[in-house]
């Protein structure tokens, strides 16, 4: 029968021969139990810090349950007031306590800036030696020695301000002044074609042979509006009228210009009245 040593695992083998009483058998003896162990501690470490939220709600809700049991609520009643006597007479009301007497007030007029056409002549305000046991006031009062105060205080309204200035109206500029010139829309083609397409001749200047040149003069405003319409030279019969009626109906122009502002401008217009033969 062989003496050699019973092999049973691994360790067994890389042990042989050699001393297993040093440490390193036992420990690789207890490697898989101490592993398992770790393991499941390991495990249950962290089970336990995931369900830590949850145990600590459920753990104080079951302190909060308690506490509320052993709150007993108490209920107080509350004696209803004694009855008032309607015979008992009401509470006296408070003395009337007068007001001091006043002290005597001289007349003291605020200073207000003027101009020099605008003052005048007043009584000159008190000297300082008559202030000393007086007060300064609207009027001159007669009071009592060692009266109250009755003094306003209140300043002055100040003045209005001033009206804004009134802009003066200008002058229509001269056509030949102006650096760009007023103009109708699309032209000056247009501006006869409007004329023509709006006219109607007159019936009495029709029947009495009428006819001529209408001179008119407008202002073209800075917005391009036509104003100011006035008759030059008329030529009777209803075609003076005929000519500012159709002149007033025109549409906006565009405005003439002065160093890129727009200014007013005088326009001068013939109007040409012709019959058919």
């Amino acid at each position: 029968m062989s003496n050699q040593p019973r092999i049973n695992n691994i360790d067994d083998l890389v042990f042989e021969n050699r001393n297993k009483a040093y440490g390193a058998y036992v420990l690789r003896q207890r490697y898989g139990k101490n592993m398992t162990r770790g393991t499941i501690l390991g495990i249950s470490l962290f089970i336990l810090l995931m369900l830590s939220p949850t145990i600590y709600a459920w753990y104080k809700g079951i302190v909060a349950k308690n506490k509320v049991e052993k709150e007993e609520m108490i209920e107080v009643t509350l004696t209803e007031p004694p009855p008032m006597d309607p015979n008992k007479p009401p509470p006296p009301p408070p003395p009337k306590v007068d007001p001091p007497p006043i002290r005597d007030q001289i007349k003291f007029v605020q200073p207000v800036v003027k101009k020099d056409e605008e003052v005048v002549e007043e009584v000159p305000p008190p000297d300082v030696s008559e202030l000393k046991d007086k007060d300064p006031g609207k009027e001159d009062r007669k009071g009592e020695e060692g009266g109250r105060t009755d003094v306003d205080f209140t300043p002055p309204p100040p003045p209005p301000p001033p009206p804004p200035p009134v802009e003066k109206d200008e002058e229509p500029m001269n056509m030949a002044s102006v650096q760009q010139k007023p103009e109708f829309p699309d032209g000056e083609a247009a501006l006869f074609r409007y004329l023509s397409e709006n006219i109607k001749y007159p019936a009495i200047a029709r029947e009495n042979g009428i006819k001529g040149r209408v001179i008119l003069s407008f202002v073209v405003s800075k917005t391009g509006a036509i104003e100011d319409v006035q008759v030059v030279r008329g030529i009777g019969g209803g075609c003076d009228q005929e000519a500012v009626r159709v002149v007033k109906g025109m549409p906006k122009w565009s405005p003439g210009r002065m160093n890129g502002k727009a200014v007013k401008v005088k326009y001068t217009l013939p109007v040409n009245f012709t019959l058919q033969d």
